[in-house]
Formats: C-alpha cells, structure tokens, sequence
C-alpha cells in the first residue's frame, strides 16, 4: 500500500471511528490491537460505502480469499461492478463480535450479521442479510483481511 494511499485510509478510518464513537486518539495512541482491529474494520464499511475500490483492496491482505473462490482480483472487479449499479450503498452492522486469537496475537476473526442495501437516489433497490466472517492479519502493524466469507 502506498503512502498516499495508507493516509487515505487512515483519514478514513479515523472519520468513521469518530463518527462510530470510537476514541480514535487515544486509543490508536496506546497502541491496543483490539481498538485498531475494530478501526480496521470500519475502514472496510466506509471503503464499501464511499464506493471505493482501491481503499477496498488496500485493507485486503495479498493473499486474500473470498467465498466463492474470489480473490483480490475477483473482489476488485465485484466491487467495480457493484459500486457502477448502486450510487448509494449502506451496510449496517446488526450485531458483530471481534477478537484477537490469545494463542496468535497476529489473528482476528470477525463475526456479524449485516444488511446490504444498494440504491441508484436515496430509496434502497435492494437490501440483502448476510452472515459475515471475516479472518484479519496483524501485517506490520496493520491489520489486513485475510479470508471474507458471507452466506
């Protein structure tokens, strides 16, 4: 990821963990895993509101897997797609759990029940449930998705 584009998501992040109710400062400035695996996570949920493939991939771990065996390229063109047919996209977390594996400090996986709404004005076209696991990787410092599974 590129400097230019690491600051990018930061601004992000932060922006989103502000606005989540997350203290963003304090907590990126203690250094907590579980705070900026939490960050991590809502860069993702802005990158996919804000229809923004390259923040999208940059949270991507290279050697991402997906369901249905998409990999970043897959999830590159996917979210092309998607973001072309749906100018506003919102996904709202119903409920999420996250935590960092104890015997590996470096692994986070994510559970969440999210609605997936995609509209072209401001009435949703379509709202769809998913089942969301996510497998996160602490990567020089940075947390990176690994593995993305949603039913």
């Amino acid at each position: 990821m590129s400097k230019s584009s690491s600051g990018k998501l930061r601004r992000r992040a932060a922006l989103a963990a502000l606005l989540g109710g997350i203290p963003l400062l304090a907590a990126c400035s203690k250094g907590d895993p579980q705070v900026r695996l939490e960050v991590a996570v809502r860069a993702l949920q802005t990158a996919i509101e804000s229809r923004d493939t390259s923040d999208v991939l940059g949270l991507l771990d290279p050697y991402f897997q997906g369901s249905a065996n998409l990999d970043r390229e897959g999830i590159r063109r996917l979210s092309t797609a998607t973001f072309l047919r749906y100018q506003n996209i919102k996904v709202i977390a119903v409920s999420s759990s996250a935590r960092i594996d104890p015997k590996a400090p470096t692994l986070a996986r994510v559970e969440a029940q999210v609605l997936v709404t995609g509209a072209q004005g401001l009435v949703p076209e379509r709202i769809e449930p998913y089942a969301v696991k996510m497998e996160w990787r602490l990567v020089d410092g940075d947390w990176m998705l690994s593995i993305l599974r949603w039913d």
